[in-house]
């Protein structure tokens, strides 16, 4: 087994929150604070904690506030993506960015959740012990439907004994993903240009069994709407992630 554990993530924030509206009217989601804190710092401050230097983040919506917002990190390094032009969805804005990324593996996760730990390993730890660049092109953090908050779908993926992971085949899946992945920029390079999916590029690393998913031992607050917020609120009113 190949292990190494990522030094560059890519932090997704350039959509445009519309879950999230009237709250993202004027201020773009990774901005939006829970428990006093901006999203999108949950996020780095858990790469960093986790020996990543640097992190792309793609920018679009209100780019200039989330600009502002991280011109004072030094730690890690930030590199914008620069995307006002042109939304380029999942798929594309990892496409966009993948000079950046040293042709090593990456972390990569969206701005709209908050992993809890809670006694259990740390998920970007978790990722980084069982990727395997041997085998995987994509490594997914997944939680169970019920340790997910603010999370009402039928599930994403099923799930095999030896981590292999497929799209819900039936009414329900009994895991959901995180937002949180290591994927590989090989794997980035087949997509297609322009804007795209991710699970476009999931889509061909699962046709050639290389779609791995481990499961988060802790819980996970989905922060996309505002019952989300209010329920990610409350939960940390006792707990910290």
């Amino acid at each position: 087994m190949t292990k190494k554990v990522p030094e560059t993530a890519m932090v997704l924030a350039a959509g445009f929150g519309k879950r999230m509206r009237p709250l993202t009217d004027d201020t773009p989601k990774p901005l939006i604070p829970v428990a006093g804190k901006a999203l999108i710092d949950y996020a780095l401050d858990r790469f960093v904690d986790a020996g990543v230097k640097r992190a792309i983040v793609n920018v679009h919506y209100l780019a200039d506030q989330v600009e502002a917002h991280l011109n004072p990190r030094a730690n890690p390094e930030i590199i914008i993506s620069d995307e006002r032009d042109s939304l380029l969805e999942t798929g594309g804005g990892l496409m966009k960015a993948r000079p950046h990324f040293y042709g090593a593996p990456i972390y990569c996760t969206n701005t709209d959740a908050i992993l809890i730990d809670e006694g259990g390993q740390e998920p970007c730890g978790t990722l980084a012990d069982h990727w395997d660049a041997d085998k995987m092109d994509a490594l997914l953090l997944l939680v169970p439907g019920d340790r997910a908050s603010g999370y009402d779908g039928a599930g994403d993926f099923d799930r095999t004994e030896d981590g292999r992971i497929a799209f819900r085949s039936g009414a329900r899946a009994p895991f959901v993903f995180t937002g949180l992945q290591i994927i590989t920029p090989a794997l980035i390079d087949k997509g297609p240009g322009g804007a795209f999916s991710t699970k476009i590029l999931w889509d061909d690393a699962l046709a050639r069994g290389r779609l791995f998913g481990v499961v988060h031992e802790g819980s996970w607050l989905h922060v996309g709407d505002p019952e989300g917020l209010a329920a990610a609120e409350a939960r940390l009113r006792d707990a910290r992630p």
